[in-house]
Formats: C-alpha cells, sequence, structure tokens
C-alpha cells in the first residue's frame, strides 16, 4: 500500500459525465469559485453554453481512444489529457443497459472507472472523486446497476489504496433538482394519465437528496483531504414510498392522479414490456433495483434540504407551460 499523495497547488479539475444533471450543477459550483474545469464529451458541439462558463474547457472526446472511454484500450491518451489537473470527478452512470445481461453497465461504470484511474495513476493525479450509488454493492446487490455500482466503487478504493490516490465515493439516494429525470418524469407522465396512473413497485422506498446538497459535499471533499478513503452516504430529511412522490410530483404540477399500486407480477410483467419502449422507461433491472429500499441508515448524517422547498420552484413552472 502506498502513502496517499498530498496535495496543496491550485485545483484544476477534470469531470467525466460533466455535461449530464449532476455534473452541469457541479460544474457551475466549480466555475463560480474560480476553479478551471475540463470536460470531456463525445458531444462537447451539443454543450458550448458550458464552455461559456468562466474557466471552463470542453474537450471532445470523439478524437480521443476511438470515441469511448470505457472501452479504451490503452490509458496512455487519457493520461495524457488528464495530466496537468490536480483532481479527477467521475460522475458517469446509467439506468439502463442495450442488453439485460449487465455487460453495458459493466463498460459504463467499472471498465470506465478502471480506465479513469489508471490513467490519473499513470498521470499522478492525486485526488480522485466518485459517484457510487446507495445500496450498491458488488456481491449482494439485487441488479445489475447496483453491483456494477458496487464492483466500481469497490475498485477504485482498492486501486487507490495501492497507489496512493486519495479516493472518495458518494452514494446518493435518488436526486432531484430543477433539470432532474425522476419527478420531472413523473409529472409528465401524469399528465397523459386519464385520471389513474398505475404504478409499479409503489411501495419502493427513497430518501431523495437535493443536487444543491450533493454539488456542496463534492465541494467539500475537493478541500478536505481528510475524506480520503470514505464511502459517503447522502440522503435527504426524509424517507417517501414511491407512491408519495409520484403522488406529489402530479399533484405539484397540476395534474393530480389516484395512484394505482399494481402488485408484484403486474409489476414485473410492466418492466418486460416497457424495456422494450423507446427510451426504456422501466426495465427488469429496474425493477430489481427497486426491491431495495434507497434509503440511508439511521445514524447517517442527512442532507439539509427538504424537497417540498425545492420542486415546486420547477414542477410548478412545469404546469405552468403545459397550460
Amino acid at each position: 500500500m502506498q502513502a496517499t499523495r498530498i496535495h496543496n497547488s491550485p485545483k484544476n479539475v477534470m469531470i467525466l459525465g460533466g455535461t449530464g444533471f449532476v455534473g452541469r450543477a457541479l460544474v457551475t459550483e466549480l466555475s463560480r469559485s474560480g476553479f478551471s474545469i475540463t470536460i470531456p464529451s463525445r458531444q462537447a458541439s451539443r454543450h458550448r453554453e458550458l464552455a461559456l462558463l468562466p474557466g471552463v474547457r470542453l474537450v471532445d472526446g470523439a478524437a480521443l481512444a476511438n470515441s469511448d472511454l470505457a472501452t479504451t484500450r490503452t490509458v496512455q491518451p487519457w493520461a495524457e489529457l488528464i495530466s496537468g489537473h490536480s483532481v479527477l470527478i467521475n460522475l458517469v452512470g446509467i439506468l439502463n443497459e442495450p442488453k439485460h445481461n449487465g455487460e453495458g453497465f459493466d463498460r459504463a461504470h467499472v471498465q470506465l472507472t478502471q480506465t479513469a484511474l489508471k490513467a490519473s495513476a499513470e498521470a499522478g493525479i492525486p485526488q480522485y472523486i466518485h459517484m457510487s450509488a446507495l445500496a450498491a454493492d458488488a456481491v449482494a446487490g439485487r441488479s445489475f446497476y447496483l453491483r456494477s455500482k458496487g464492483k466500481a466503487e469497490d475498485w477504485a478504493h482498492d486501486f487507490g489504496a495501492q497507489q496512493g490516490v486519495a479516493v472518495t465515493s458518494f452514494r446518493p439516494s435518488v436526486i432531484f433538482g430543477a433539470n432532474d429525470s425522476f419527478l420531472n418524469r413523473f409529472a409528465q407522465l401524469a399528465a397523459l394519465m386519464p385520471g389513474i396512473f398505475p404504478l409499479a413497485c409503489a411501495d419502493a422506498r427513497f430518501s431523495p437528496v437535493f443536487v444543491g446538497d450533493v454539488v456542496a459535499q463534492f465541494m467539500a471533499a475537493i478541500s478536505d483531504s481528510g475524506q480520503a478513503g470514505q464511502r459517503i452516504d447522502l440522503c435527504g430529511p426524509t424517507d417517501y414510498s414511491l407512491r408519495e412522490l409520484v403522488a406529489y410530483a402530479a399533484r405539484t404540477a397540476g395534474h393530480p392522479r389516484v395512484i394505482l399500486g399494481l402488485p408484484d407480477w403486474a409489476s414485473r410483467l410492466q418492466a418486460r414490456f416497457l424495456e422494450f419502449a423507446p427510451g426504456k422507461p422501466f426495465t427488469r433491472d429496474n425493477y430489481a433495483s427497486l426491491q431495495t429500499p434507497s434509503v440511508c441508515p439511521t445514524a447517517c448524517l442527512r442532507q439539509p434540504t427538504r424537497l417540498e422547498t425545492i420542486a415546486p420552484q420547477y414542477l410548478q413552472k412545469r404546469s405552468a407551460i403545459s397550460m
């Protein structure tokens, strides 16, 4: 085991997944705080507005390693790109894969993490911050998603300890905020339902956490070397059932609906059918993930922001737009 490298240099941050929901919020805060940020993207031209933020550099990843970090056969091009940064942040995650065999999750979560961290070690990057997921477990995870997230998290911490890279991982429950794909999606679906909303896995449990609180935790980890080696669960102050969250999103968006919880057999059947629908709105792997409560242990320090203080700001706006 090598000693973790200590770094006191100004922060130049590279973010994988920087164009996503959490990534945009984090990039905005880093820019506001005077950091220099590099964001590789295979579709950089679609995110030019990020490049307008002070200190932000978008890199067209399509020109590197055949456009796919997760399937890179050599880390050298990425080591060159990462070189000169003091922190690498990996926010990449997918909820669905092309086939129901775990290979897509393994490429996106495990192989990408391995490639990125090997490149980081080669480039001498002292700090790596990893986005995992609550209930991620390489062995006991109920879904390909949770097992792949757990495997990536374990590998990152083991590799960091061996190579002297300071690794911190965050394990959030579902994340909400103005551009989320959770509450917004259910509000959109509610608008299409004729009074009754049939819902699979209605009793699944969540502790929704505000994206602003997640960003604050990442910012703190960048500055606090004492968090190296930690795996930090992130939950909001309140636990909810999926039924409660969907009813709330629908009502707040101006489309109140009666939530009809489906029995387990119907939930499974719905997953099998919707897995083949455009956009894969619900899959067998999603169903499997929902069998494990996404809530924090009792002793876990909860994040402060209540869903009810933030969600109306964007769900009611959605309602006004649709009128």
